[in-house]
């Protein structure tokens, strides 16, 4: 499979520039490592000065006193050639200027290059305000008393450099994140903070809300280790990275980042002596991965009780055991560079800015409005000020391991992004490092709306952000390890290849993970694309022909918008088979949806042949299969199966001249059977999936493994097909 990304971001110098080179030539350095020396130290950063404000909600904060410690938290790696700092900060956000202060005086300290420093915030949100944030301001005595300290932690911990190992290891930990984006239902849709109704999808839906449909894309879910360990076997660090957003924590607070570095601390120095100057007890971190739309709560199940500290053991007894797993190399290749992206800010239009001024002029009149525009009308204002944002960004090879560094709340589907096409295996992402620069949504999920792409200091990047910083940053792992980045190959799973032994038209796995191509497996060219309202890469059918082990099975889901073919040669005669998983009652709308179509696009009255769910239109026909040939001749069929919402199916429509049949789950008997005319146009080459051709009633939920042949398949290989699937499927 071609990339979808072409490097012409990276290589071309109009929005990527160099910021220095930090490491020797890679292909020099991959040839021969380097003895290893390490130190790593941790710097008490609570604030003196109370009361303090607190950033990280809608609204300021202010906290009297610390219910637990802040730490700056430093690890230092060198070899003879190279000196490279690591970072972390119990902190919510750190603004980039802050963090360039730090790593000046860091640098002078040390001698480190500043370029060779990376800092990242864990996003506690229970933590000083070192920076604006919505309607919070920055505490200014707090800004001006932590670049000091963050220093101090890097300056210690390259004090302490004596000869090491270091070593890595993944652990899989889907169990304690979740995705807390979640989509709504059409009939639900919400109103943003500036009076239109966009949000199709928010954050913290609540448990079990029937309001919603499911949630808008996947997680992360790797609890990846860096492990560093004296010439003895003394633990000298242990790096964690994990993809969850922040548990919730009492004011001032290190919320589960500092109650995992404890748990771990401990573990490591339980059997060892306590620490000395000479000896110095182990340092543990946990860093932010990339978790813009993931949190610890599972949405989709009633709430249960919740324990922080029982969070953080848990996770901490994970990364204990994956560090006696690691195998630690004295001589790792250690590279590192940094480069710099300019962006432009979504900048509020001349009717935007009116709003913010007249909401803004009202609340200093005394007139009450609701926090979300009390906040968002002054943020409006910061942006208008400022049209351009450059982010920092930085890869880093320690031996076989990349990490990269984005001053960004990435989403999760971001950081499988670069983890699937990075060229170092493992890959370990951290957000908000080296600046705050917001949310930056994939662009298919800007349409589906939510805070996450209000416009705001928080959400403020253009809407093609996200694949910009992806390309910089595979570039500079291109870089470190002297590799290109990877091609992400389609699934070859048992199923896969039982349809492509049908020889289809076209074939869409439905598995990809940036819009809008929708890439044809079958090879024949056939792509297509995807509309605006769609999420990509959630959870699909679940059998063992679909994914084995750890793997998990995609699909798309379809939250008003469609995927657009286009298959030319495909005749009258023809048959259609996908899986779909309805998450939309069917007494919401007339039909409930449509999920496959066959006809022009955007025609007057839809003729041509439409496969979908029947909704409140016809009682007989609420909640089965529905087939229908559009309003001019009227010709509907249904099923007499009811399909249960959130259950995956399989179907499969046959065409043969004006003869109808419809098959579900494998079954040799047909769910339908009947005669429709055909209506003028309908054997052309436009097909739509998840919508019908003219956008009525279109399909709320997920579709995956789509399949069109150019001819009438008999029901004995379309059981095939399902059978390879081992015959079931659960809901997800």
């Amino acid at each position: 499979m071609k990339r979808t990304m072409t490097r012409r971001g990276f290589m071309a110098g109009a929005a990527v520039c160099a910021a220095g080179v930090a490491s020797a030539d890679a292909g020099e350095g991959a040839r021969s490592g380097r003895p290893l020396r390490a130190g790593a130290a941790a710097v008490n950063i609570t604030p003196t000065k109370f009361p303090v404000l607190v950033n990280g909600g809608f609204a300021e904060r202010r906290a009297a006193r610390a219910h637990d410690r802040l730490h700056a938290r430093a690890l230092v790696l060198a070899d003879e050639r190279i000196r490279i700092a690591i970072a972390v900060v119990d902190s919510c956000l750190m603004p980039a200027a802050l963090l360039d202060e730090a790593k000046a005086v860091a640098s002078k300290a040390t001698g480190i290059p500043r370029e060779n420093i990376l800092i990242a915030a864990t996003h506690t949100h229970s933590a000083p305000a070192a920076t604006g944030a919505l309607g919070c301001p920055a505490d200014a005595d707090y800004a001006e008393f932590l670049p000091g300290r963050i220093a101090e932690a890097v300056r210690q911990a390259a004090g302490r450099l004596e000869p090491a190992g270091v070593g890595h290891a993944v652990v899989a930990a889907p169990q304690y994140t979740n995705c807390r984006r979640w989509i709504l239902r059409p009939d639900k849709v919400r109103t943003d903070p500036f009076g239109e109704r966009t949000v199709r999808a928010m954050m913290h839906p609540g448990y079990v809300n029937p309001a919603f449909v499911g949630p808008a894309g996947p997680i992360d879910p790797d609890l990846s280790v860096l492990a560093v360990r004296s010439k003895a076997g003394r633990p000298i660090a242990l790096l964690a990275n994990y993809s969850m957003h922040y548990y919730g924590a009492p004011l001032l607070s290190a919320d589960y980042f500092g109650a995992f570095a404890r748990n771990v601390e401990q573990a490591l120095g339980r059997e060892r002596r306590a620490g000395t100057e000479a000896e110095p007890a182990p340092v543990a971190m946990m860093s932010q991965g990339t978790s813009g739309d993931l949190h610890w709560m599972d949405y989709s199940r009633p709430a249960r009780p919740c324990n922080m500290n029982a969070y953080a053991e848990a996770l901490a007894k994970l990364a204990c055991q994956a560090y006696e797993t690691i195998e630690f190399s004295d001589r790792p290749v250690l590279a590192m560079r940094e480069r710099k992206l300019t962006l432009a800010v979504r900048r509020p239009d001349e009717a935007r800015l009116a709003w913010a001024r007249k909401v803004i002029a009202e609340i200093e009149a005394g007139k009450k409005h609701g926090t979300y525009q009390r906040v968002y009308s002054r943020e409006q204002i910061h942006l208008h000020k400022r049209p351009m944002r450059e982010l920092k960004l930085q890869a880093v090879r320690i031996g076989g391991l990349g990490l990269v560094a984005m001053p960004c709340e990435v989403y999760g589907i971001t950081g499988l992004k670069i983890k699937a096409r990075s060229p170092l295996t493992p890959t370990v992402n951290f957000e908000l490092a080296n600046g705050a620069a917001g949310y930056i949504p994939p662009p298919e999920q800007h349409a589906l709306g939510g805070y996450t792409t209000w416009e705001a200091r928080s959400a403020c990047l253009e809407v093609g952000a996200e694949p910009k910083i992806v390309e910089a940053v595979l570039g500079l792992l291109e870089a470190v390890s002297g590799r290109p980045w990877r091609a992400i190959e389609p699934p070859r799973s048992e199923y896969a290849k039982a349809v492509l032994a049908s020889k289809p038209a076209a074939y869409w796995p439905m598995a990809d993970i940036e819009a809008p191509a929708a890439l044809d497996a079958a090879g024949r060219g056939n792509d297509a694309a995807y509309e605006c309202g769609v999420a990509l890469y959630l959870p699909g059918p679940v059998a063992p022909g679909f994914a084995r082990g750890l793997a998990i099975h995609r699909a798309v889901h379809f939250a008003g918008g469609r995927m657009a073919a286009k298959l030319k040669g495909l005749g009258e005669a023809y048959t259609a088979e996908l899986w779909f998983w309805n998450g939309l009652p069917a007494d919401v709308r007339a039909v409930t949806g449509y999920f496959f179509s066959r006809g022009r696009d955007g025609a007057d009255g839809a003729p041509g042949d439409h496969l979908g769910i029947g909704g409140t239109r016809d009682k007989q026909m609420t909640g089965k299969l529905l087939f229908y040939n559009g309003d001019a001749l009227a010709d509907a069929l249904a099923g007499t199966t009811q399909i249960r919402p959130r259950t995956w199916y399989f179907v499969a429509l046959v065409r043969k001249g004006e003869d109808v049949t419809v098959y579900l789950n494998g079954s040799p008997k047909p769910e339908i059977s009947g005669r429709a005319a055909r209506a003028p146009g309908a054997a052309g080459s436009e097909a739509f999936i998840g919508g019908r051709s003219d956008g009525f009633a279109n399909f709320e939920g997920k579709i995956s493994d789509v399949a069109v042949y150019g001819r009438a398949m008999p029901s004995d290989e379309i059981a095939a097909h399902y059978t390879a699937a081992m015959g079931s499927c659960s809901s997800d």
